[in-house]
Parts: C-alpha cells; structure tokens; sequence
C-alpha cells in the first residue's frame, strides 16, 4: 500500500508514522478527496494539521481536546476553541477567557487566536479534524477519531508530566488513553453556554496547569495572548 505523506511536524510524523501507512488513514484520505469535490471542508486543507506544526512532538506540555471544527466560514483554522484574528468569538471560547480572567486576572483577549498558546506547547486537537461547512459532526467516524485517539497515546506513552485538560463529557471519554500516573489529568465542565456553569467557571485549571509544571521542573505557560 502507498504511505500517505501529510505536511506534518517532523517529530509527530515519526511518532505517527504507522497511522499514515495503515488502511484506516488510507480510507479516510479517500473520503476527503471525495468530500472535497462536493462540499467546502473546514479547515483549509494547509491547515488540518496546523496544530502540529505550532506544537511540535518534544515541546508538548499540555493537551486541550475539542470535539469538531468550527463549522462557519473562517473561523476553523485547525486549532481547537480557537479562530484567527478578526473573526468573533464563539460563546465557548467567550466563557474560557471568562475562566482565565477568574483564575489568573488576565484580561480578556480582543480575539480569539490561541497560536500563542500553542507555540509555547499547548496541543490544541480536535477528535474531529476537518466537517463539512454548515454541517456540524459531518466527518465524525470516518477515521479522525481513530488518528486522534492515537496522537493521545503516544503523547501518553513517549512523554510524562503532560497536563491533559479534558472539559466536558466527550473529553473525558478519552481518559483512558491516558496514564494518570505519569500525567496530570483535569477534568471539567465543558465551556459551552449549556454547562459552563455546571463546573467549568471556578475549575482554575489554567494555575492548576503552571502549578504542575512548574513541580516537573517545567516553564509554565503563559497564557496571555
């Protein structure tokens, strides 16, 4: 079977590179290239793995997962919760900055790109790495979540003292993955409008994230953008 080569960071690549050459990463290539000729697909092809790039395999310290891309035009960019400068805030994104003003009196950020964040390694995934444009959930089960789960596994396997922060149910489905014997894993309401409330505002995750790090040894991030 032929390898799929995708512009990945060089460091995720070898520590994937089993994902690339199977059948599921082969069929789910496939049906992109289907998809593509009959919808508009989010991200932009150039930036499916943009979180890989900005966060490279030897400088991830924390792992935030989402579900699904931002499904409107422009605001997917391949980073989870995020969306590039210029374009709104969506109400998740809103209600962390709301947790982080809370937890360390930073203030609210004017936009929503979290580049920032991931360039000083925070890996922020998507189980879900690419959906139809104004159809949420659409490339659910074609094989991302199957990608997805692995990256997690590997970072779990090859690092310690990540801090994996898993808000709301579906995150936290992916606990397993984990060894919490040599990770942090912080768990939370999701930031949605819906359940923000319920546990998420008051979780202090973001000092809990420096607190950790910094035991390991580790620069904290700095969450400013």
């Amino acid at each position: 079977m032929q390898a799929i080569d995708p512009i990945i960071e060089k460091g995720w690549k070898e520590v994937l590179i089993d994902e690339f050459q199977s059948p599921y990463f082969s069929s789910l290539k496939e049906f992109l290239v289907d998809e593509k000729k009959k919808y508009t697909i989010y991200p932009p092809g150039n930036l499916i793995f943009n979180a890989f790039q900005h966060t490279p395999f030897d400088r991830v310290k924390v792992v935030i997962l989402g579900q699904d891309p931002y499904h409107a035009k422009g605001q997917a960019h391949g980073l989870c919760f995020s969306v590039p400068q210029g374009i709104s805030q969506p109400p998740s994104l809103v209600n962390i900055f709301k947790e982080l003003h809370s937890d360390l009196e930073i203030p609210v950020p004017a936009h929503g790109n979290l580049e920032r964040w991931a360039d000083q390694g925070v890996l922020l995934i998507n189980a879900t790495l690419t959906v139809r444009d104004s159809q949420a959930g659409s490339h659910q089960k074609k094989g991302w979540e199957t990608f997805t789960n692995r990256v997690i596994e590997r970072v779990s396997e090859l690092k310690s003292g990540v801090v994996f922060l898993l808000w709301g149910r579906y995150a936290q489905a992916k606990e397993s993955l984990v060894d919490g014997s040599k990770h942090l894993i912080l768990k939370s309401a999701h930031p949605s409008p819906l359940s923000a409330y319920n546990g998420f505002f008051g979780c202090r995750h973001f000092s809990q994230t420096n607190d950790y790090l910094k035991q390991q040894g580790q620069e904290g991030i700095d969450w400013r953008l």
